[in-house]
């Protein structure tokens, strides 16, 4: 018998991600890639899967753990028989080729390609590109900005998929609503009365539909001038070569292609505890439909979504409880980063129970009655309303790949190195179903990136870090190394933090719960990492993800001039923190 480790893949930027559920026991049996653990990153979930067949001698994390790339999950007894034939697919993926893979992939094997249909296609070009989200429409904007003929497939009438329709767009337009009703609800302590908000439900829900509208509409003008030819419909692989594309009529046409890159993108998990075929049960897609305003609503999950979705709804009207498994809201961020969140939300009325999850919800003519189990139960079982926001799985699994030689992973993740190549060198896959993290503005880079080397360019993913935002209220913003990653790795980092409650602008804005913090190597005093918590959070941690980008040190950030009073002058105060210059503060000394 042999004995090999089974360890947390490459998973982004992201370390200290919670293990939110534990798939195996001790003694169970497994096949290769089966799921172990499953973590919980920012808007999605992902299992670490097994690494061969066989029985798990040890595990090595319990619930609540937080991990990292590399962390030992399990420890898998195998037999002596199985050892030579796995010894290659096992062998660790080199340090560069492991950074430079922003994917959850784990090693899959290659199906073998089905050969090529032989009929006449009824659509021929050199690059096809599947979906047409932030990615999709970026990867084949550019391609036919480098003189590539090129087709994009999109299952829905209009582009921008679930970021632009059904995601970060339409809930930004919500979310300012709710800015506004928040800000008019304080304005009396100015000296400024507006009276009580009056909602008109209709009116809200065409104004977000006028913004997701402007921006579709210019999506396909653009796609229009590059002469992209768009096709609407669900695209399947037939061959290496070919796709077949389903129309909602149930018509098809065989596309032929040179090139592809996949764009498929993810969809919510939908947990099997829960009455789906009941309105009142809501993904992240149904409560941006906005079909009312429930008078009582449950949240489960307090990641990104969820509290995003709780800020638009109380800010409408509803009683909020959000429940989450894990012992803090976003487990993915810094826990002084979310304690502002928490408090506010705590103040604005909303009940948060951590360490609870839902174990089964009934659909009642009155409501959806809910059963608790936890550290933390809600006082009430029934909602009108409840949002499931549990993460989202990848949709790798759905097109078939397996015809075109193209290695799918359990959960639906396609392996690609670092020039976004799959197995199958002349396909190409990005976006949420590379892995985490599952952000928009990465698939755009990514699928950018993919269109020029497919082009013939000569490149390959060099971005150090991808900022993170939670457009809650108040925002909460990180990028690069955090301190709970910083402190489970063993690195030596130290700490620039100025609170804004010195800030001026802060102060203006009656907005002092905030702060910004930057993390240094100490060995080099390079910025590798930084969060801010507060207003306008998402826009200003942009410097801060330049500022790692260029290498810049400490003395780098604090002697860039600031505008003053600006809330943006923090992130040069922080550095004069970690320096020891900052004026703003008074910090002694320390003795010794």
């Amino acid at each position: 018998m042999a004995d090999i480790e089974s360890k947390v893949p490459d998973i982004g930027s992201h370390g200290g991600v919670p293990v939110i559920e534990l798939l195996v026991a001790v003694g169970d049996t497994v096949k290769k890639d089966q799921g172990l653990v499953t973590l919980e990153s920012d808007k999605a979930t992902m299992e670490v899967p097994a690494v061969a067949d066989g029985v798990i001698k040890a595990l090595k994390v319990k619930l609540g753990d937080s991990v990292s790339e590399g962390a030992v999950i399990a420890v898998i007894e195998r037999a002596a028989s199985e050892v030579a034939p796995q010894a290659a697919a096992s062998a660790p993926v080199s340090a560069k080729a492991a950074a430079s893979v922003p994917a959850a992939a784990q090693a899959t094997s290659a199906p073998q390609a089905a050969t090529a249909s032989g009929r006449k296609a009824d659509i021929e070009c050199a690059m096809v590109v599947i979906g047409a989200g932030p990615g999709g429409y970026t990867a084949a904007f550019r391609s036919a900005d480098l003189g590539l003929d090129t087709v994009l497939i999109e299952r829905y009438a209009n582009l921008g998929g679930v970021c632009l329709n059904v995601g970060c767009i339409p809930s930004k337009a919500l979310l300012h609503a709710a800015d506004v009703i928040e800000q008019a609800s304080h304005a009396s302590d100015y000296g400024v009365d507006f009276g009580k908000p009056k909602l008109n439900i209709d009116k809200l829900r065409s104004y977000k539909d006028s913004v997701v509208g402007q921006l579709t509409k210019g999506l396909a003008g653009m796609a229009k001038q590059r002469k992209v030819r768009m096709v609407q419909g669900t695209a399947r692989f037939v061959s290496a070569n070919e796709l077949e594309v389903t129309t909602a009529d149930g018509a098809t046409q065989l596309l032929r292609f040179e090139q592809c890159i996949i764009a498929a993108g993810s969809q919510p998990v939908k947990l099997p505890a829960f009455p789906w075929d009941d309105p009142r049960i809501m993904d992240s897609t149904d409560a941006l439909n906005l079909a009312e305003v429930p008078k009582k609503l449950l949240v489960v999950g307090g990641g990104i979504i969820g509290l995003e979705m709780a800020t638009v709804y109380r800010a409408l009207g509803s009683d909020v409880t959000v429940v989450e498994f894990m012992s803090q809201l976003m487990p993915g961020a810094d826990a002084d980063l979310v304690k502002p969140l928490a408090e506010r939300l705590k103040k604005q009325g909303v009940a948060v129970h951590l360490k609870t999850k839902v174990v089964d919800a009934k659909a009642q003519k009155n409501g959806i009655s809910c059963n608790f189990e936890g550290e933390s139960i809600p006082a009430g079982k029934l909602f009108d309303r409840v949002l499931v926001s549990v993460g989202r799985s990848a949709n790798g699994g759905k097109l078939d790949a397996d015809k075109a030689g193209v290695a799918v992973g359990e959960r639906g993740l396609i392996p690609v190195d670092a020039q976004m190549r799959t197995n199958v060198p002349h396909i190409f896959a990005i976006g949420d179903l590379v892995g985490q993290p599952m952000l928009a503005h990465k698939a755009t880079h990514e699928g950018k990136l993919a269109a020029e080397v497919a082009a013939g360019e000569k490149k390959e993913w060099v971005a150090r870090v991808i900022p993170s935002v939670a457009y809650t209220d108040p925002e909460i913003a990180w990028v690069g190394v955090t301190e709970t990653e910083a402190k489970t790795k063993g690195l030596k980092v130290g700490v620039g933090k100025f609170p804004w409650a010195a800030s001026g602008r802060a102060i203006g804005l009656s907005r002092t719960e905030g702060f910004t913090k930057l993390i240094f190597d100490e060995d080099s005093h390079r910025v590798i990492g930084g969060g801010i918590v507060g207003v306008h959070a998402g826009e200003l941690i942009s410097e801060v993800a330049l500022a790692i980008e260029m290498g810049c040190e400490g003395h780098d950030i604090g002697h860039t001039i600031h505008p003053h009073p600006t809330l943006g002058e923090s992130v040069g105060m922080a550095a004069e923190v970690y320096d020891g210059s900052i004026t703003d503060l008074y910090i002694p000394k320390k003795r010794g």
